[in-house]
């Protein structure tokens, strides 16, 4: 075992052996059942050529009851399948009797994925590892299983069955997308390349706040960039009237209340948070650049940062060693609105270290074609922004208390 709180696939002798691995497969879905956007599952064929010497298991969830999209894992198999350059066979049941057969039945190297586990009512009840490793589907498939690896760092923040239930009665790892999340994620909030900045933006302004007083209060971050909603929120909190409009729409969005958590956070780390200086308002869809003193009561919808903001943000960006990005500066998917968030992504790729974080600037990242030059591009959603606050993640402390017992056990 290596430095880290938690095993992987390297401490274990995989050859031969049945490992379960929870997997998140979690994609955008078309009303006819095709896979729109197939990142996710690209992203754990690393894990599974990894473990070519070993019968794997599949665990994986599509969506949540009531929604449209709710629907079986043969999509993901076919792609999987075609990813990995072998047969990923899908079987359309978890825990039953043709689950616990085919199971028994598999020859090394070969790879099935079980049925939506989300199928099962009981996955998705908030429960400790102890209370979900005695239900059905953990006593059912354990006796059948040597390993468990979790590789699903995106659904890590829930207290799930398939995410904590096994690390109870079996040996357990991470998987190469969680050992790479945690690495890099660790690598980023312990801010040990400085200067490390993080650049927060998009729509969802608790969260970033909640990021913003972690790393700032742990001094992972030297600095904080505020874009995006969260920057409107900020600047209301400095004294700005930023107009009625965007007030309006902060409140709708219910964040009104952030206004008050915002001025906290400028008071305690003025000199570490970074506003804009001026804004790209929205005039009937034209680009119209004003400073922030200029804004008033009548100001229209501010729809990305001004270029000034844009040259010092990016400035300095470029200068340091680790840069955190989540959230767009802007309204990016609407061109003359998309140039924040495009020249702070060709920012980052100049810093020594660089992760991405949330799936609209991802998508930006991607449409620029700037992927491979980022060090992380993380996979997380609700997870990574729990992490990313301080957070305890229930299947990462799991993985954690897992390789404590493994450990303990080894030298009894």
């Amino acid at each position: 075992m290596t430095s880290r709180d938690f095993l992987t696939i390297d401490d274990f002798d995989t050859y031969g052996k049945t490992i379960l691995v929870r997997v998140d497969l979690n994609s955008p879905m078309d009303p006819q059942g095709n896979i729109l956007d197939d990142m996710r599952i690209r992203s754990h064929i690393t894990t599974l050529k990894d473990l070519e010497d070993a019968k794997v298991v599949l665990l994986a969830h599509q969506s949540r009851p009531g929604k449209k999209d709710f629907t079986t894992m043969k999509p993901h198999a076919n792609l999987m399948s075609k990813y990995l350059g072998k047969q990923v066979l899908y079987v359309d049941d978890i825990f039953g009797t043709y689950a616990k057969t085919r199971i028994a039945s598999m020859e090394n190297g070969e790879v099935i994925l079980l049925e939506n586990v989300r199928f099962y009512s009981e996955e998705t009840l908030e429960r400790t590892s102890k209370e979900h490793a005695n239900t059905f589907p953990v006593k059912k498939l354990a006796p059948f299983v040597d390993i468990f690896l979790n590789d699903a760092f995106a659904v890590s923040h829930r207290s799930h069955l398939s995410v904590v239930g096994f690390t109870e009665v079996l040996p357990t790892g991470a998987g190469r997308v969680m050992e790479k999340e945690l690495t890099a994620l660790d690598r980023g909030l312990k801010g040990r390349e400085k200067p490390t900045i993080f650049v927060l933006g998009g729509a969802k302004v608790d969260d970033s706040l909640q990021v913003a007083e972690n790393v700032l209060s742990s001094g992972g971050a030297d600095r904080v960039l505020f874009t995006g909603v969260v920057a409107n929120v900020a600047l209301a909190a400095s004294g700005v009237d930023i107009g009625k409009a965007n007030m309006d729409f902060i409140k709708s969005q219910g964040y009104a209340d952030q206004i008050e958590k915002a001025k906290d956070i400028l008071a305690k780390f003025k000199d570490k948070v970074g506003l804009p200086k001026d804004v790209a308002l929205n005039d009937d869809k034209k680009r119209v650049e004003v400073p922030v003193s200029e804004l008033n009561s009548e100001s229209l919808p501010i729809n990305d940062i001004g270029l000034e903001t844009i040259v010092d943000y990016t400035s300095e960006i470029e200068n340091a060693k680790t840069v955190i990005l989540n959230g767009p500066a802007g309204i990016s998917e609407v061109d003359d609105f998309a140039l924040g968030t495009h020249e702070i992504i060709k920012a980052a790729i100049k810093s020594e270290f660089s992760i991405i974080g949330g799936g609209h600037i991802s998508a930006e990242v991607e449409h620029l074609g700037l992927a491979h030059r980022f060090s992380h591009i993380s996979t997380g959603g609700g997870a990574l922004i729990d992490y990313l606050s301080g957070v305890k993640l229930p299947g990462v402390e799991s993985l954690k208390a897992a390789a404590k017992r493994y450990q303990e056990a080894k030298t009894l």
